[in-house]
């Protein structure tokens, strides 16, 4: 079976690219190595693959342990080729603008990436059907909502940031395409992925390497926060499991005079994978501190615009699905990234 993963340089697509690899896939990695952050990140991931990134070329492809092609999701005629060549059997898109507070500087990148390399997804699907297209979401789409924990089955019409408003758009697109031209979808809530890999605007990242540098960082909302966090290897045992499973039309269980956003007459679902087991945010804090055996030098700030204080992902309908919960332990988690980052940075 051949698979697309699209932003296969990234954190996760990496991690899944190396899975399904091991599994037996046939994978073609796409990413267009952009500077969001230090690409040079991205090219150890790849390298990692057995990619040959000294002279990457646009839209030429290299042989490693998967095939990486330097693209932009943005280049349909580019993308639609490589669907004509390839004829994948799924697609699971990973490719996207991240990043909550980058959104409130450059909203254009989000539409850029998010909106329009979604749709030029979403149209090569069409042109060259797949079995199944499998794509991120976020957590972040809950926005103002404070029922918690999350279920699919709520509503997400109050996002806080363009992030959140861009990725509630992929998952309104993937039902379109999958009611006016019958391509399964599967959408992704993702809650707060962190692991080896990880890339360094996020929290794990930023705290570890202040702590180890013995620098001051910000803790926004005085501390009072609790996140999901979920291991990325549990993130992508998931989408492993989900890849082969696509959603079936005409769902018994999707009533029209009282709809769940989840799911449809048409073959489009929606999950959430998190750990379902939230963590203030200051016991993480003092997780890493134990890892790297060293206290950090706090510095407590308000709420930061577009973000929120909690999140809680009910996992329950994933379970059922794929027979398959989240369980690795923030302890364990931290202790990886830790051993991984040290390994690099001393």
């Amino acid at each position: 079976m051949k698979v697309l993963v699209t932003g296969a340089a990234g954190f996760i697509g990496h991690h899944l690219s190396k899975l399904l690899v091991r599994e037996g896939y046939e994978v073609v990695g796409l990413d267009n190595i952009n500077d969001y952050y230090d690409p040079t990140l991205k090219l150890a991931r790849l390298n990692d693959m057995n990619v040959n990134t000294d002279h990457l070329v646009y839209n030429v492809p290299v042989e490693g342990d998967i095939t990486f092609i330097k693209l932009d999701l943005t280049d349909l005629d580019h993308i639609k080729a490589l669907f004509e060549e390839h004829r994948f059997d799924y697609v699971v898109n990973l490719a996207a603008q991240a990043g909550v507070r980058y959104s409130l500087i450059n909203p254009h990148s989000y539409v850029d990436s998010n909106i329009t390399g979604f749709l030029n997804i979403l149209e090569a699907c069409r042109a060259f059907p797949v079995k199944h297209l499998v794509y991120a979401s976020s957590s972040s789409v809950y926005g103002l909502n404070q029922n918690i924990p999350f279920k699919t089955s709520h509503h997400t019409d109050h996002p806080l940031a363009m992030y959140a408003a861009s990725k509630k758009a992929n998952e309104m697109m993937a039902h379109s395409y999958s009611q006016l031209y019958d391509i399964p979808t599967t959408g992704l809530r993702f809650f707060t992925v962190y692991g080896p890999w990880g890339r360094p605007d996020m929290a794990l990242h930023i705290f570890t390497k202040a702590i180890v540098e013995d620098k001051e960082f910000d803790v926004y909302n005085f501390g009072n926060m609790s996140r999901d966090f979920t291991y990325v290897a549990d993130i992508v045992e998931s989408v492993k499991r989900l890849i082969p499973l696509p959603p079936q039309a005409n769902n018994p269980d999707f009533d029209p005079k009282n709809p769940n956003p989840a799911i449809s007459s048409a073959p489009y679902q929606l999950f959430n994978i998190g750990n379902n087991s939230p963590v203030q945010l200051m016991d993480y804090v003092r997780a890493i501190e134990e890892a790297l055996g060293k206290k950090g030098k706090i510095v407590y700030k308000e709420l930061q615009p577009g973000d929120v204080p909690s999140t809680y992902a009910d996992v329950q309908s994933l379970f059922d699905y794929i027979n398959f919960k989240p369980s690795t332990t923030i302890q364990e988690g931290i202790k990886a990234f830790v051993d991984r980052y040290l390994k690099l940075n001393q």
